[in-house]
């Protein structure tokens, strides 16, 4: 079994007729889909697991956005992976999780 990996998935839709959320959802469904972990960002969605299995669900999200509407998109992604140990979102994200900043300056 392969370390787990964190690969981090920013879409943009192009040339696409509606609201662009809509067509983001629609990819997002797909990650929930697969059964891996993931956490959704304001700005990108991360996801967790083993490299090939990821990647194969990244296909599956840009397959979902032509589907739905979808003619031509910018996927971001970074990957952040170690050759011998595992990669968590938990291990980035569980000290923060209590953190929520507000609109406040305080």
């Amino acid at each position: 079994m392969e370390p787990l990996v964190n690969i981090a998935v920013q879409l943009l839709p192009l040339n696409y007729e509606g609201e662009a959320y809509a067509i983001i959802d629609k990819a997002i469904l797909e990650i929930k889909k697969s059964g891996l972990s993931y956490r959704v960002c304001p700005f990108e969605t991360v996801i967790e697991g083993e490299y090939k299995e990821i990647m194969e669900v990244i296909e599956r999200v840009q397959q979902a956005c032509f589907d739905n509407g979808g003619e031509e998109l910018i996927l971001n992604i970074k990957i952040h992976r170690n050759k011998l140990k595992d990669i968590t979102i938990g291990e980035k994200m569980d000290k923060y999780d209590n953190n929520h900043i507000s609109g406040s300056n305080t």
